[in-house]
């Protein structure tokens, strides 16, 4: 089918882009064979070109010296997203990054089908920020802004549940109402649907800005940050007495989007005096190697990977901070990963209720609940799901490429 219109999800943590062909779609292999693209940045600090996807991944394993930028999406509708900072030797802007990924992956897409695409059909969530209308606009306005910048002549966009609900609504029971539970990597949407003929009629949707990266944030706080420090002491630099170490910091090297902003001379220097007067100087000087070696992703990964161990089994995951001091393991059991996702679950269960009383439903008339977004793999996401609706049928759809499935099918309309 020829189009000029390219169905992109843009998100947090991937990226995709598909175009409808036949009778179906056409997932777009815009990395290395690939139909998912990771959404990261690598600037190599020579000023070299930006590496995205896999290949940023590669450099920063590498040790390559640059700056390593990841959840680009977390930063839209915020001051920041405009704000000029030193990257690979350039000043630079965090909106003009995003421009350079979409043109990126602008230009892949159009080499892999031969199509000149002129339009974009970008998913986006709900909300971007909760409980934010004008922020929330905001940062639909900063991701239009970039697809403009990126050389498309105009974009739409589509709630990524209601995409996911045309992709997948087929699935299990062909008749009635379900619900769309999509959680990613920063955001966790719903779609309330009943499916009458070929096509699901949206009967409300809702969206709360919590993710996989809020996960992480959450996993790391609670089993790797106090290793490096989090919850000890410092002496005080004039008079007796005792002072918690300062949390903030800990809260942005747990942080994806913020990661790059703490090498900076001012913190390196505070987290020095840090050391000097702290109770647990061993600790404290761990966080002192974290940033003078810059290892903040290297440990997010660590994190990341020691999260999905302990999610996907009864054996406990590993979070291994060898790059930080040699031989430091941190363990996360199933049950310490529950403790520290309780309040995130408790969020994603009231959302989930009140996307059903924002359509008028009861959870009894839900007949079936799909799940899709790679962070629907979390264990506690099904479990939430079948404790809300105990008469559904828990399915789950294509996890990574529902939305630019369903996406490509919405640009036929």
């Amino acid at each position: 089918m020829q189009t000029d219109t390219l169905a992109i999800d843009f998100g947090t943590s991937n990226s995709a882009a598909a175009v409808p062909f036949a009778h179906g779609i056409y997932r777009i292999p815009i990395e290395r064979g690939a139909e998912t693209l990771p959404t990261a940045v690598f600037f190599p600090a020579d000023d070299g070109a930006m590496r995205i996807g896999a290949a940023a991944a590669d450099a920063l394993i590498a040790g390559e010296d640059g700056r390593y930028m990841r959840a680009l999406k977390s930063v839209l509708g915020q001051p920041l997203l405009h704000e000029k900072r030193l990257i690979g030797g350039r000043r630079r802007t965090l909106a003009a990054i995003i421009t350079e990924f979409l043109v990126a992956l602008r230009e892949r897409s159009e080499a892999a089908t031969g199509l000149r695409f002129r339009r974009a059909l970008s998913g986006r969530p709900v909300h971007f920020h909760s409980a934010d209308p004008a922020r929330d606009a905001q940062a639909e306005a900063d991701l239009r802004g970039c697809y403009l910048a990126a050389g498309f002549e105009e974009v739409s966009f589509l709630a990524e549940p209601e995409a996911a609900a045309l992709a997948s609504h087929g699935l299990g029971t062909s008749e009635g109402l379900g619900l769309i539970v999509d959680i990613g990597g920063g955001t966790s949407d719903f779609s309330v649907f009943r499916t009458t003929g070929a096509r699901p009629e949206i009967l409300g949707n809702h969206g709360i800005r919590l993710g996989g990266t809020d996960f992480d944030h959450a996993v790391s706080m609670t089993h790797a940050m106090p290793q490096l420090g989090l919850g000890g002491q410092v002496r005080r630099v004039m008079g007796e007495g005792l002072l918690p170490v300062p949390r903030a910091p800990y809260v942005d090297l747990s942080t994806w989007a913020k990661i790059p902003f703490l090498y900076t001379p001012e913190m390196r220097r505070m987290v020095a005096g840090l050391v000097k007067l702290a109770v647990e100087p061993q600790k404290m000087a761990r966080f002192a190697t974290v940033l003078e070696m810059e290892l903040g992703h290297e440990l997010a990964f660590a994190v990341e990977r020691g999260k999905i161990a302990a999610n996907t089994g009864t054996a406990a995951g590993r979070i291994d901070m060898g790059i930080v001091e040699r031989g430091l393991v941190e363990t996360v059991t199933p049950k310490s990963l529950d403790a520290a996702l309780m309040e995130n679950r408790t969020l994603l269960r009231d959302a989930a209720a009140e996307t059903l009383a924002l359509a008028g439903v009861t959870p009894a008339e839900i007949g079936r609940v799909i799940l899709v977004g790679g962070s629907s793999l979390m264990r506690f996401v099904s479990q939430e799901a079948s404790a809300l609706c105990p008469g559904a049928e828990i399915l789950r759809s294509e996890a990574f490429t529902a939305v630019v499935d369903g996406l490509a099918l919405a640009t036929r309309d």
